[in-house]
């Protein structure tokens, strides 16, 4: 009998702490921010902002290769009449504009990473209050950032993406 109280004991004791640590694994919830920059409506606007930057910057440059490639042609087709002069000239055109190229691309890069920075920092701005708001509702702990924190694996249970997208969504649609 007296086997049989310990036994009981333990087995009290392990499913108190089994029920400790759902009640911990419930204050913790991942979120999966990127899903909510593709999928709320001024996500996509921000994006969108983003894509038009980005083709017109690409625009510029292809014009740029069009002019560069050009004198290129313009070189090799008429290299045998032209004077040596002449193709110096064209030569230091195309070093210049091969130079100024190179320059339009890392200028165009660091212009779209800032502008990109800077969309993403004024949606965090405005979703982190909702975040914050949810984490306090149900009493979580932590949240985590799903596939930017070293997270491998989320149950779905302490996903609140989707609480997240509705609220911001409402919040942008006031």
């Amino acid at each position: 009998m007296r086997g049989f109280g310990v036994a009981i004991v333990v087995a009290l004791a392990g499913a108190a702490a089994a029920t400790a640590q759902d009640a911990a694994t419930r204050r913790v919830a991942v979120i999966d921010v990127q899903q909510v920059v593709e999928s709320s409506a001024a996500g996509r606007e921000a994006l969108a902002r983003l894509k038009k930057l980005n083709d017109e910057k690409v625009a510029e440059g292809a014009k740029m290769v069009t002019e560069l490639e050009a004198l290129q042609k313009q070189l090799a087709a008429q290299r045998a009449t032209l004077s040596d002069e002449r193709i110096k000239s064209l030569q230091k055109q195309i070093e210049d504009k091969q130079v100024a190229l190179e320059r339009f691309r890392d200028d165009a890069q660091e212009f779209l990473d800032e502008a990109r920075r800077k969309e993403l920092q004024a949606l965090e701005a405005r979703i982190l209050p909702i975040i914050n708001e949810i984490g306090r509702e149900m009493k979580l702990h932590l949240i985590f950032n799903k596939f930017q924190s070293g997270l491998v694996y989320a149950d779905d249970s302490v996903d609140i993406t989707d609480e997240v997208l509705k609220r911001f969504n409402v919040q942008v649609a006031r």
